[in-house]
């Protein structure tokens, strides 16, 4: 917290900006780790959606950790705040080294991933030159989203994996991350998807180990295959990010409901346009980011959901359209629903479609609680790379 944060309210704070609600956040955070305590597997959050100490702290189990990172900024960031056992959860590039390495020589236990001989090769290499076997995981493919080896290509992994453990690295493990999950069209196929991912990567480290070679961590997550995982038999962590704030996403995923949302943008009337049913605020797409992830779904929410400043829905009121700094709002087409009647100054909060997007393009969260006009605290928040 900013101790020297002046206490405000929300009808004094400046819009837009990002609000917290630390009561949904904090409900979200324990759900999740109910769930894993249930597996009897460490959680591993993932801290690239808040960026910030704050939220960081109430994440983890230890004031070390575990935690992971998608930039080297957050790495450096959560470990100048004592965060000490770190994964840098994106494929490594040979000129970021010399970046892990100073993190290494502070104390930070920090792993790498890999997924090519090349980046194994370039690893090891720099961890002989400075005699430090860099620890790394490979990541695998499980549901060809984006980057890793394939579960059957078993001559690719061992070659990786030797690579790492005889050549000067450190050959932790395997990790994978079914972003795939994300497309799902039900609980029972995020489910499914969940048992496909814990399966590629419980399949890699057998066939790790079963070349002598060493493979303590089996890591695997995303946050819907987390919270919808049916067992996870060999797997030994479990990485999750937005599940923090939750959002229209994951809502319409049936991840979580509107009502566990915890990060909104407050913004605030600035316009009327009744000819054309418009209302306009002070939040465009550099408050809300341009995601439109929920396009696909079966419900698309457009720029985002529209609540009055007590955080509760307008039935079918969305925030349409964006422009730089101005936002368009509307009726849902189709709907019914009837434009409210809200004056020039009126707060509003919008809910986001993707929290990591929205959160990016503010620079800290003010913290609030349901039920209560006063902002309780103002965490400040970091961005870059």
């Amino acid at each position: 917290m900013n101790q020297n944060a002046t206490p405000s309210s929300l009808a004094t704070l400046e819009t837009p900006c990002l609000l917290l609600d630390e009561t949904r956040m904090t409900r979200n955070i324990e759900r999740l780790n109910a769930l894993m305590a249930g597996h009897g597997v460490q959680l591993r959050p993932h801290l690239k959606t808040p960026k910030s100490i704050d939220v960081a702290r109430r994440l983890m189990s230890t004031p070390q950790g575990p935690a992971a990172v998608s930039t080297l900024q957050e790495a450096e960031q959560f470990a100048a705040a004592g965060v000490t056992d770190l994964l840098y959860a994106v494929g490594v590039s040979p000129a970021k080294l010399d970046r892990v390495l100073a993190l290494r020589r502070r104390g930070v236990d920090l792993t790498v991933v890999v997924d090519s001989l090349e980046a194994a090769r370039a690893v090891a290499q720099r961890g002989r030159e400075e005699g430090d076997a860099i620890p790394a995981l490979i990541e695998i493919d499980c549901d060809g989203h984006r980057a890793g080896v394939q579960p059957g290509n078993t001559a690719q992994l061992l070659a990786i994996a030797r690579v790492l453990h005889e050549d000067g690295a450190c050959l932790r493990g395997v990790m994978t991350h079914a972003g795939e999950s994300y497309g799902c069209d039900s609980v029972e196929a995020i489910a499914d998807m969940a048992e496909q991912e814990r399966l590629a990567a419980v399949s890699c480290a057998a066939a790790i180990r079963q070349a002598g070679l060493p493979c303590p961590v089996v890591s695997v997550g995303s946050t819907p295959t987390a919270h919808f995982a049916r067992k996870l038999d060999g797997v030994t962590e479990v990485r999750a990010g937005v599940y923090v704030f939750f959002d229209l996403v994951m809502a319409g995923l049936g991840v979580c409901s509107v009502d566990d949302i915890a990060a909104t943008v407050l913004t605030t009337v600035i316009g009327h346009q009744p000819d054309k049913g418009w209302i306009l605020v002070d939040a465009g797409w550099m408050a809300m980011s341009r995601d439109r992830g929920t396009a696909k779904q079966r419900v698309d929410q457009l720029y985002g959901l529209v609540c009055d400043a007590d955080g509760t829905v307008y039935p079918d009121l969305l925030l349409a359209e964006t422009n730089q700094e101005q936002g368009i709002i509307k009726v849902r087409p189709g709907s019914g629903a009837a434009l409210p009647e809200l004056p020039l100054g009126a707060k509003l909060r919008i809910v986001p479609n993707h929290a990591c997007a929205t959160c990016a393009q503010h620079e800290a969260y003010e913290v609030i609680r349901p039920g209560s006009p006063e902002v309780v605290a103002h965490w400040e928040r970091f961005r870059g790379w």
